[in-house]
């Protein structure tokens, strides 16, 4: 196993489906322009609720990456 240096970012996805959802969202979001993804923290995690339901939610999340 060679040593790796990380670099972390947070970022807030959302999504009227879920809570993986978001995540993806935000994953999939920021690995248009970020390499070497590599780890993610789910830090925080809010819904918004619209006539009683949850309308959509929000997921924020540690996104680590290794450093070339």
């Amino acid at each position: 196993m060679s040593n790796h240096t990380y670099k972390h970012i947070e970022l807030t996805g959302s999504s009227e489906k879920g809570i993986e959802d978001a995540v993806q969202n935000a994953l999939a979001k920021a690995s248009e322009t970020v390499q070497n993804l590599r780890w993610l923290e789910v830090t925080d995690t809010r819904g918004h609720i619209e006539d009683g339901r949850v309308a959509h939610w929000q997921v924020t999340i540690k996104v680590g990456f290794t450093l070339e």
